[in-house]
């Protein structure tokens, strides 16, 4: 097992070579394949771009499939690859080359919490959620366990996870809006490890929430804030955490008066960190801005996703700037 000191980390400059008159303001996450190819998954725009692992450009898909909010992207150990699709409540599977192949649960209506989705603020709107439902209202991200079943968190207008079976079979759902055990204020992000614990990023309430296959509470991970994003590979855990500025408001520590960057962690699978990267670690042009969704490759290098448009640009907090990094290993 790796430990702090050994794990090093830079950024690729101009990694992505995008084709002429492609762009993207937000891409909200990102996955990588068998053979190392980079799935970007974007939003506005909303599509597929593929690149091999040295940022050529491979080819893309999706175009005009998607809401405008599509939220997560994962691919499983076939390379089948699973969107979710915030804006459409949808759960759905497609080849490498994005032939859809499977729906996973209801798709395209929004399931009764009680939830204001005009509610233009994040605290307000999650605190709108009147109820947990079933599948699904602006669904986050997808999860595939060993045995092969699915998790999926479920979201911006609910606070559950969803556990299907490999037939797309639901199973159990658990979770309730609040910040006790086994309650959530924003699930937005889920995986399984190799024990079949399931992690999840309860994100508006900074920490991971740890339970059984079955959905029973085991523990919680509580030094982290505004957890967007989780991967595991090769027995660590890679967290994206999004920065609180001064003004928000939290759930377990009121108002924010210390803004606080937004950061990628490192962990075993035990809890323990390994290295911590935020601004201060990466050049002022690379640095952090809203880190959302992450994955590693092969090698262990990292690939980091931004909603740099939603969390600033489009409001003039910051100049819009990268919405995509990779970090590659230097140890």
């Amino acid at each position: 097992m790796s430990t702090a000191a050994e794990l090093g980390y830079r950024v690729v400059d101009n990694w992505e070579r995008l084709p002429e008159g492609t762009s993207h303001k937000d891409v909200p996450d990102v996955a990588v394949d068998s053979r190392d190819r980079v799935y970007v998954l974007t939003r506005m725009d909303a599509q597929v771009l593929v690149y091999d692992r040295d940022g050529t450009f491979l080819g893309s898909w999706g175009e005009g499939s998607f809401s405008d909010r599509p939220h997560g992207i994962t691919i499983g150990p076939d390379d089948t690859v699973y969107i979710v699709d915030e804006g459409r409540h949808a759960v759905e599977a497609y080849t490498t080359e994005g032939r859809r192949i499977a729906v996973i649960g209801p798709s395209g209506s929004a399931s009764d919490t009680g939830a204001d989705a005009e509610i233009p603020d994040i605290f307000d709107k999650i605190g709108s959620i009147q109820r947990p439902a079933g599948p699904y209202n602006k669904p986050t991200k997808l999860a595939v366990a060993p045995n092969g079943d699915f998790y999926v968190t479920d979201g911006y207008g609910n606070a559950r996870v969803h556990h299907f079976d490999a037939e797309g079979r639901l199973l159990s759902s658990w979770g309730e809006p609040g910040s006790g055990p086994g309650q959530f204020h924003l699930p937005h992000s889920v995986v399984v490890a190799d024990d079949g614990r399931v992690l999840v990023a309860d994100r508006e309430n900074d920490r991971i929430q740890l339970f059984s296959a079955a959905g029973d509470y085991l523990e919680e991970w509580n030094d982290f804030h505004r957890v967007a994003g989780l991967f595991i590979r090769d027995q660590m855990l890679y967290v994206a955490e999004l920065a609180w500025r001064s003004g928000y408001r939290t759930w377990r520590n009121g108002a924010v008066s210390s803004p606080l960057c937004g950061r990628v962690s490192v962990l075993d699978l035990r809890g323990n960190f390994l290295v911590r990267l935020d601004d201060s670690d990466l050049s002022a042009v690379a640095g952090f801005t809203a880190p959302h969704g992450l994955c590693a490759d092969s090698r262990g290098d990292i690939y980091v996703a931004e909603v740099t448009w939603t969390d600033g640009g489009k409001s003039g907090l910051y100049a819009a700037s990268h919405s995509l990094l990779k970090l590659t290993r230097t140890d």
